[in-house]
């Protein structure tokens, strides 16, 4: 359906951030946690929709299959 366009490094760097954001949010009491859950999808669909008309991959060559 879409073409993988995140690396394992920028699912890494996601994850990390989703749980300050998600942390943040809690902490906060604050709609952050939804804010959280961008970069968490992302790194789970290893699709980026911004990536995607800009023609951007973090992805070696290895990750360009189609999921």
């Amino acid at each position: 359906m879409f073409k993988t366009n995140v690396g394992t490094s920028d699912r890494i760097i996601r994850l990390i951030l989703a749980a300050i954001i998600g942390g943040a949010g809690f902490y906060f009491q604050s709609l952050l946690g939804l804010i959280a859950l961008v970069p968490l999808v992302t790194a789970f669909v290893r699709w980026c929709p911004v990536y995607a008309p800009l023609g951007l991959s973090t992805c070696k060559h290895e990750c360009s299959t189609e999921t």
